[in-house]
């Protein structure tokens, strides 16, 4: 099994590279093709995110801000269509108590941020990840349309943090009102004299992002010689938006990838698989940075001040105002939206305990307590039977990206993150194939390795 495995696995990174059809597309059903609604959801998500400045500025000019929120809605429907799918359908033992504990979550949100606003936020906030948990047994190229749109999105994010360097943009500045809460759609930072650009986007961390997601499935598929150039410019790019984070994370990505590359063909989805699960060591380094460097002053001047300051408040502080507010949260989660972007807008009660908890793991623990560490045991283990090299190469990046970001805001952090944990829903032997495979395993008489369709 191990063998076929690894030798479809190497077929798919070749089908990959070399845009070679993994299976002829009179095979996929052509309604769920174009229309797969995680699809339209993510691309919805996609475009609204990468252009959130630009598109809340004109929506609000055209009076039609309404329209912000379809991608959300379209969620919404799509948390339906996982309860059918995987709870009903498939009977999910896992899924069914994903949903349930996050009714849970949800009700102990409401005691604890106080507002039905703020329940009504939290909810919003927390239903794009069900759009990645969706993916499940499904793959970006199962969409036709999906993948050329990235590739959209990939250069008008350039684009865009490139011509703000020299024009202004109307929505630099725009204020705009959100369930009562008045946010900045855009706006210009200075990080140590330098300027923080957007572009299209609402701020420079949304910028850098998309720059970085839609490069890491672009190069997936790109030749050697894309990779290097277009790898450079994206690099240069994003240092303009100033962002460190993305910077890093990119140039980690680049040094990956190229190291995955240059093995041989055989070897190259072993050693991918072990980048991903090697990855969540990642939740490890809070831990040791609190260890070694907790009580350590930096001045605001410092380069080390952001980590610093993470390591002292952001990553400590909510488990100390936790156990003021509400000590049965160690036990079951302080609910939705607690230390997160709800407490902070639509909380009175709480505000003023309101900590930017700057790690996606940490803010997850908060928020659901010691389940959440079973759930990701189960994430573990599917990522260890999976070959969809998309989801890999993503757990891959965000686990190292949400070291220091919380990854909720913008929504499509957290979709990338439902979308690479979600073979945690498909039955044992469908982890070992993708969307659209008729999973069945070879029979005795059958020679050669299973017929799988790689992930693209």
């Amino acid at each position: 099994m191990d063998e076929n495995v690894a030798q479809s696995a190497a077929s798919a990174f070749k089908r990959q590279i070399g845009g070679m059809p993994a299976r002829p597309q009179a095979e996929r059903p052509l309604s769920r093709a174009l229309w797969s609604i995680e699809a339209v959801a993510l691309a919805l998500y996609f475009i609204r995110d990468a252009f959130a400045g630009a598109m809340r500025y004109y929506l609000n000019v055209m009076r039609l801000d309404p329209l912000w929120f379809i991608p959300d809605l379209l969620a919404i429907v799509t948390m339906g269509v996982f309860v059918y799918r995987y709870c009903l359908r498939g009977r999910s033992i896992l899924a069914t108590m994903l949903v349930f504990y996050t009714g849970i979550a949800l009700i102990l949100g409401y005691v604890f941020l106080g507002t039905f606003a703020g329940m009504s936020s939290a909810f919003k906030m927390f239903a794009p990840i069900f759009v990645g948990f969706c993916f499940c047994q499904r793959n970006i190229d199962d969409t036709p349309w999906l993948m050329p749109l990235i590739r959209v999105l990939f250069f008008s994010s350039i684009f865009g943090v490139v011509a703000s360097k020299f024009i202004k943009f109307p929505w630099v500045g725009f204020s705009y009102e959100s369930f009562g809460a008045t946010r900045e759609a855009g706006r210009l930072w200075w990080s140590q004299s330098e300027v923080r650009l957007s572009g299209f986007a609402a701020d420079s961390t949304m910028a850098s992002f998309f720059i970085l997601i839609t490069f890491v499935f672009c190069s997936a598929r790109a030749k050697l010689w894309w990779i290097f150039v277009w790898g450079a410019v994206a690099i240069a790019t994003v240092r303009l938006t100033t962002n460190k984070t993305a910077l890093g994370v990119l140039c980690i990505y680049m040094l990956a990838l190229l190291f995955v590359r240059f093995l041989p063909e055989i070897q190259r989805f072993r050693a991918l698989r072990m980048l991903a699960l090697g990855s969540f060591g990642c939740i490890l380094i809070p831990i040791a940075l609190i260890v070694v460097f907790s009580g350590t002053d930096v001045t605001m001047a410092s380069s080390w001040f952001s980590l610093m300051d993470r390591v002292n408040n952001s990553w400590q502080k909510p488990f100390i105002y936790m156990e003021k507010i509400m000590p049965i949260g160690f036990i079951t989660g302080c609910g939705l939206g607690c230390f997160n972007y709800p407490q902070q807008l639509f909380s009175p009660e709480t505000r003023q305990y309101f900590m930017p908890v700057d790690n996606f793991y940490i803010g997850t623990y908060l928020m659901f307590g010691p389940i959440f560490v079973v759930f990701m045991i189960f994430v573990i283990k599917s990522l260890r039977e999976t070959i969809n090299i998309d989801k890999l190469t993503i757990c891959f990046v965000m686990n190292i990206y949400t070291v220091t970001v919380l990854a909720y805001g913008p929504a499509s952090g957290l979709l990338m993150l439902g979308f690479a944990f979600s073979e945690v829903f498909a039955p044992p032997k469908g982890r070992y194939f993708t969307a659209g495979t008729t999973m069945r395993l070879p029979t005795r008489s059958t020679a050669g390795p299973m017929s799988l369709r790689p992930a693209e």
